[in-house]
């Protein structure tokens, strides 16, 4: 209970504080409504659906770490810590870094799962962090365990959160704006006389209509390219550790069965190392990660 508690009350604040903030932007730039007495002000429309696409996606952002630390109740590890089983997660995490270019070492943390997965998360790779389950450390050796941080560090140098969050802010106001555009020509409000600014509910319904069939749309397109961001990492990860390595890690990871809910968050699902679902040709057009026996067969031809 209090674990949900925590959860709805930072999902209200950020949403709170996605609203606030978007809302003063748009009153420091002026923004008109973009529907009026004239009709659809195209303009207006644009800026407001960049405003809010965008607006919204960055702020998630730079709160990421934050995040993920309250929501999957990360510990962040003291680089002081005596701790032997720490220490060595942070030697390995620290070596991976400097050996990929990073100049300011990510923060490094552990979270209680019992699942097998780790993630990378973070507004900039000078503000990252690099988390992994306990059930990984329990069940990992240390081969299997550079395999995987190798392949989060990757995240980290390819700037793929900051990538991912850009495609999201992009695809977040070409939805707005085309469910908007069509809505207002199938409803008929075009054809309406000019100076009734009064806007119909076959309008508002229509806009969510379209707006749910544009995202679904958006979110095989996210999906595809974070297929492909995950290619990217496991190529990474077998230059910074190993090829040997990083099969070995993904081999580990295809022997686990077990699946924590807390990690399926869409805010997380995409950052981790795999998501064990099982899915139909149909539902892998939404999926993630490629399959992992894919994602072997790919390093095994590098």
């Amino acid at each position: 209970m209090a674990f949900m508690a925590k959860r709805i009350l930072l999902f209200l604040a950020i949403n709170f504080l996605v609203v606030m903030t978007i809302s003063f932007v748009l009153n420091v730039l002026n923004v008109r409504p973009y529907l009026n007495a004239h009709g659809l002000d195209y303009q207006s429309l644009m800026i407001f659906c960049l405003i809010w696409g965008m607006g919204g996606a960055f702020i998630s952002l730079a709160l990421s770490r934050v995040m993920a630390k309250w929501l999957m109740g990360v510990e962040i590890i003291d680089p002081n810590t005596h701790d032997a089983e720490k220490q060595r997660l942070l030697k390995t995490v620290y070596a991976l870094a400097t050996q990929a270019g990073l100049k300011v070492m990510p923060q490094v943390g552990i979270f209680n799962s019992f699942e097998v997965n780790a993630f990378a998360t973070g507004p900039t790779k000078k503000r990252a962090l690099v988390a992994v389950s306990s059930g990984l450390l329990q069940k990992m050796g240390q081969k299997e365990l550079e395999g995987v941080l190798g392949h989060e560090i990757t995240h980290i140098t390819n700037g793929d959160m900051v990538t991912m969050t850009l495609l999201q802010g992009i695809v977040n106001a070409f939805v707005m704006f085309l469910a908007r555009i069509l809505a207002y020509i199938v409803s008929g409000m075009g054809k309406r006389q000019q100076g009734s600014n009064s806007i119909s509910m076959s309008y508002i319904l229509l806009v969510y209509v379209f707006e749910i069939l544009f995202m679904i749309l958006g979110s095989i397109l996210l999906a595809w390219f974070s297929r492909g961001k995950e290619f990217r990492a496991d190529a990474g990860g077998a230059k910074l550790a190993g090829k040997e390595k990083m099969i070995a890690a993904l081999e580990a990871l295809q022997a686990q069965t077990q699946v924590d809910p807390r990690t399926e968050k869409p805010a997380y699902a995409a950052m981790k190392i795999s998501s064990h679902k099982k899915r139909s040709p149909f539902l892998m057009l939404f999926a993630t990660h490629p399959p992992l026996e894919e994602r072997i067969k790919k390093l095994r031809l590098l």
